[in-house]
Order: C-alpha cells, then structure tokens, then sequence
C-alpha cells in the first residue's frame, strides 16, 4: 500500500551520519565540491549553524547549510539532487531555514553564488531575493565573481 506522503518532500535536520550522501549531493551539485571534513564540520546543529536535508521517497535529494550571524542567516551552501531539480527540493530547503531564521530571531538571509549560475540567481529572485553587492575573485577554482544575493525573511516567506 502506497503513502502518498511518502513522495513529497521531508526536509529534517541533518546529523553527522548524513555525510556520505551530502557529500555524494555536493560532487553531483558543484563542479568544485567541500571536502567531506568541510561537510562533516557543519553537519553539527547548534546555536550557530542550520544544516537541512530534504529526503524524498527516503531518498537524501539536497540540503542546505546556514549560519546565524546576529540577525541574518548566511546561506553557505543549497544543493538538490540533479534528479530533482525543478520537483520543489529547494524550495521547501529555503522556506524551513527561514522559518528556522524567524524563529532565532533573524530578519534577513543573505548568500553568494556564481555570477554565471543564472539558474540559481533567478530561483533566489523568485524567493525575494536581491542582488546586492559582488565579491570580485571569490571562488578558488576559477576566480569567478560572487553576487551577493539579500532578502528580508518576511518577503521570502509571503512568496
């Protein structure tokens, strides 16, 4: 007997024992990943960090991991599952870390991502986002620029 549950996305916090299938998710996400000791290190929820999976069919299909930075959230990292892409993966990853904000207390949530992702600067601008600033020679593997991408928690969550 089918759950119809069972397909929709469950986004839970993550935990040291999710290191083997983020880290699988980073390598299929990113053409210069974390190193699993990168990953392993924000696995661990406290007052600082939020690290998020979303599973589906009991599938690990992304994650998302944070920082609480007085009152932002700093976006490190948002990954989904190539196979999932487009299925609400991010999505439901970026609306349970702004709930997550909300309740800590922070107002806005701030991120950097490849200035030739326009893939992921138009998801984050159909969640509220602006671009705000750019981190010339922000990523070490080619030198590429870094968009600075804000939003205020309140315009994320009334999307």
């Amino acid at each position: 007997m089918s759950n119809a549950k069972n397909h929709e996305v469950q986004i839970r916090p993550a935990c040291p024992d999710d290191l083997a299938a983020v880290f699988l998710l980073e390598v299929a996400a990113f053409d210069d990943p974390w190193s699993p000791e990168a990953i392993y290190g924000e696995l661990h929820c406290d007052k600082m960090r939020i690290p998020l999976v979303a599973e589906k069919d009991g599938k690990l299909v992304g994650y998302l991991m944070a920082w609480r930075v007085v009152d932002q959230v700093h976006i490190l990292n948002i990954a989904t599952d190539p196979e999932c892409l487009r299925q609400g993966v991010g999505t439901a990853l970026l609306l349970a870390s702004t709930a997550m904000a909300v309740q800590g207390g922070q107002e806005e949530i701030t991120l950097e991502v490849r200035q030739s992702n326009h893939g992921a600067r138009g998801f984050y601008v159909r969640h509220g986002f602006a671009e705000t600033g750019l981190r010339p020679g922000y990523y070490q593997d080619n030198g590429e620029d870094a968009v600075i991408m804000t939003a205020s928690c309140a315009d994320i969550l009334a999307k």
